[in-house]
């Protein structure tokens, strides 16, 4: 009724992130992961060291944030 019929019909629009579009090129998804990985082990060293005692929950939450990154880049993999 009222032209709202075919509204229903239509299938919904997935959302994309750019990330998504940008990792399906292989090359670039293994360099992605590459730098993630490498400033991964660049935090891990920082927070082992102990000197930024004002700075370590930030850069914690800056190791969980590039983890996460990580999870999502694999489950980008796997969604192909």
């Amino acid at each position: 009724m009222f032209g709202l019929e075919n509204q229903k019909k239509k299938k919904p629009e997935t959302f994309v992130f750019d990330l998504e579009t940008t990792l399906k090129d292989q090359k670039k998804h293994r360099e992605t992961k590459q730098k993630v990985e490498e400033r991964i082990q660049k935090i891990k060293t920082i927070l082992k060291s102990g000197d930024n005692k004002e700075d370590f929950d930030k850069i914690g939450v800056l190791l969980h944030g590039y983890t996460s990154l990580l999870k999502v880049m694999a489950r980008c993999l796997t969604a192909k």
